[in-house]
């Protein structure tokens, strides 16, 4: 499946200028500052601005060309904004059936039970909407979206009002709904934790163009990459979690790298997850040591040593073709005679990492 976007579409002194293919497989993520136009390119997915110029074309079906635009329902897109804007007046489950009753019966893919479940609020159907936290009601609105059974769901912030601690918990969901439903995801985010938590894909925007396109592997390997101008640079592996003996403890694997994991909240194992090391949270010895506080001590080969701000990032190569970076200053890498193709030790702290 494919989505052609190709605009000219001149708003008062902003242009969005765009030909391009995204991927309609899994979560693609749309990263820019404010005012590069992420949100212009999604109305114009979701046929919310029949008046510009625009092709857009969503595998064999044309949705917008000179001569037409066909509406949002139409299209069969799910849309989820900053604010959940539920229906006040109705309870969970209405909210949630407003989009599946309005569905023709021969185009309904999901079921009532297989999306509450998923999204955890099959406990409060009965509930008015107005006693539910805002991740509840961001997770209501997800459903609502899902439950029209779209054949593509765009997200526009949806996690922006909420504080971390809810945004933590509601990431997941997300992750659920791509792999669980396979339902294709484009979303908008400034947060590079969220968007290495969740994407397959990244789409850089800048001043009304797209920069660069590539698979979030890709993007979080590159320290030139726009994620990290004004973001620590972080490695993204992604594995399975095990419960080691300790309470709180697991071991992350993904086949080729182990990480030792301490988390404050009880996760569920044998289940994917993406673990976040920072570049700050790495240290860099030449040899194994013992009697420290570092659980993870990783075999390493220095790949590359670049100036970054007063201190210099290191790229470090691990098994399995992964990349790992650390921060370290300028006379680390003097004392350490850290060049490429040195053979190191990296050290991680388990409480470090971030899944």
């Amino acid at each position: 499946m494919t989505l052609q976007i190709h605009t000219q579409w001149q708003r008062d002194d902003f242009q969005l200028a765009v030909d391009c293919t995204l991927a309609t497989q899994g979560i693609t993520a749309l990263f820019g500052r404010s005012g590069c136009g992420k949100t212009s390119l999604l109305r114009i997915i979701a046929g919310l601005e029949p008046r510009a110029q625009a092709d857009v074309r969503f595998n064999d079906k044309v949705w917008q060309d000179e001569n037409n635009c066909v509406p949002l329902h139409q299209r069969r897109i799910g849309l989820v904004f900053q604010e959940p804007s539920l229906l006040p007046h109705l309870n969970v489950r209405d909210n949630l059936l407003y989009g599946f009753k309005r569905t023709p019966v021969a185009e309904r893919r999901l079921s009532l039970d297989a999306v509450t479940q998923i999204l955890d609020i099959d406990t409060f159907l009965e509930r008015p909407v107005n006693a539910l936290s805002g991740g509840q009601k961001q997770r209501v609105a997800l459903g609502r979206a899902l439950l029209a059974s779209p054949h593509l769901l765009l997200l526009d912030e949806p996690f922006a009002a909420l504080d971390t601690q809810t945004k933590s918990e509601i990431l997941p969901y997300i992750r659920k709904l791509a792999d669980e439903f396979a339902v294709p995801i484009i979303f908008i985010s400034h947060d590079v934790r969220e968007i290495q938590k969740l994407a397959d894909h990244i789409v850089f925007m800048e001043q009304g163009n797209i920069i660069k396109s590539m698979t979030i592997h890709a993007a979080s390997a590159d320290i030139h990459s726009p994620f990290f101008v004004e973001n620590t640079p972080a490695a993204v592996f992604e594995g399975e979690l095990v419960a080691a003996e300790t309470p709180g403890s697991y071991v992350f694997s993904d086949g080729a790298v182990q990480l030792r994991l301490s988390l404050p909240t009880p996760k569920k194992c044998n289940q994917k997850y993406r673990v976040r090391v920072l570049a700050t949270d790495v240290a860099i010895s030449l040899h194994q040591l013992s009697g420290v506080s570092f659980q993870n001590q990783l075999a390493a080969k220095v790949l590359k040593v670049t100036p970054f701000h007063a201190h210099c990032l290191i790229t470090l190569g691990l098994p399995g073709e992964h990349t790992l970076f650390a921060e370290v200053s300028t006379y680390a890498v003097e004392s350490l005679s850290l060049v490429e193709g040195k053979e190191v030790v990296a050290l991680v702290k388990a409480v470090a990492l971030v899944e």
